[in-house]
């Protein structure tokens, strides 16, 4: 069997600052057809980031959808046709003030495939500068810095629920030398 939809209608419902919202009626592998809800989303960065004494840079925001304030690592949309290395970079000095002479790639994944095309890419960063944050006009945020015990402890506990800072951390826990 083949495993493709194809898009036989679809209707435009929005089209904005961050998203597109799309239905699209589509045919099955099977012949029948259904109707899909899409989110289009131009993708996203997000970079876990150890400071020169071996502190995980976290972040704490409000997440309207969520309805509460989460910690993340920094994280933030792509600019039109803007790189991905780059927006990290930007991303990791505006919302933390520490710039990242370089970044290695970690993976890229999509957090909600099944309505969402958002890929995000996710850098680590161990060779930190300090910079200067400069936060857009409507984002509040709080910089937090983690010990690895900390850190362990956290995602023991659940007090991290984003899931790619989960997956950020899983990963400094498993490739990370710690005794830098």
């Amino acid at each position: 069997m083949e495993f493709n939809e194809k898009t036989i209608d679809r209707t435009v419902i929005y089209n904005g600052k961050i998203v597109d919202l799309e239905i699209h009626d589509v045919e099955l592998p099977d012949g029948r057809t259904s109707k899909r809800e899409l989110i289009y989303h131009n993708g996203a960065v997000a970079v876990c980031a150890i400071t020169p004494e071996n502190e995980v840079l976290l972040v704490k925001q409000f997440r309207k959808p969520a309805e509460k304030p989460l910690l993340e690592i920094p994280a933030g949309k792509l600019e039109k046709n803007e790189e991905r290395e780059e927006a990290a970079k930007r991303e990791l000095e505006e919302e933390t003030g520490y710039i990242a002479k370089n970044l290695q790639f970690v993976t890229h994944m999509y957090g909600s495939p099944g309505f969402s095309n958002e890929k995000l890419t996710i850098y680590f960063a161990d060779q930190l500068e300090v910079g200067e944050m400069n936060l857009d006009d409507d984002e509040f945020v709080e910089v937090h810095k983690f010990s690895i015990e900390e850190v362990k402890e956290a995602l023991q506990n659940a007090e991290i629920e984003d899931a790619k800072t989960i997956i950020a951390l899983q990963h400094l826990l498993l490739n990370y030398n710690h005794s830098k």
